[in-house]
């Protein structure tokens, strides 16, 4: 990959109380949000670290606390998928807008600055898909731009799968990155083990 190249980050973020409902039953509001906003610093600190990736950018209603020179793009209010596609058109659209855009979830206590690296090399008009620990979800996506411009998201169920026919739809290849620190995003209590490097239960 050209030394040229520009990549981005985009981590899509939830409002306050919103993230992490399935860990009712093992934290209180106040210690998922708090856990929530630590594993988003960490995902931040970790694009921050990474020697590929030039800009991060938020997407969703509010910055959590983050610095206020990471922009936030706002959230539409209507789901993930619409809330990225607007983020993309509008990051794609811009002038000086990135050779590459790297969605990365912000679940991930355990992700590091070489993972994002990773995802960064990936070569010209290639997806790099990082499933979850399943298999089936997908914790980050890589994207050419402009090639991948009208990607459509489709998080939910079966979501790898569903992102590797659409770039397939676009005429890009399709590349699966796997590591530890990729795999291991945090919804069910079982997964809570893996997020205590990053808070304190």
């Amino acid at each position: 990959m050209s030394e040229a190249t520009v990549t981005w980050a985009l981590i899509p973020i939830k409002g306050s109380g919103e993230g992490k409902t399935r860990l009712a039953d093992a934290l209180s509001e106040s210690e998922r949000e708090a856990l929530v906003d630590a594993m988003l610093r960490h995902v931040a600190a970790a694009a921050k670290g990474a020697g590929r990736i030039a800009r991060t950018v938020l997407a969703g209603p509010s910055r959590h606390g983050l610095d206020a020179d990471i922009p936030l793009i706002g959230d539409s209010g209507k789901g993930l998928n619409a809330a990225l596609e607007g983020a993309l058109a509008q990051i794609a659209g811009m002038d000086g807008r990135p050779d590459r855009l790297i969605v990365i979830a912000a679940d991930l206590p355990r992700v590091t600055a070489l993972d994002l690296d990773l995802l960064a090399e990936a070569p010209r008009r290639s997806v790099a898909i990082a499933p979850d620990r399943h298999g089936t979800g997908t914790n980050a996506l890589s994207l050419p731009l402009p090639e991948a411009a009208g990607f459509r998201f489709c998080y939910g169920t079966d979501s790898a799968a569903r992102h590797r026919e659409e770039a397939e739809r676009l005429g890009l290849t399709v590349e699966t990155i796997l590591s530890e620190g990729l795999e291991k995003d945090i919804d069910e209590p079982c997964d809570l083990v893996d997020a205590r490097e990053v808070y304190t239960f």
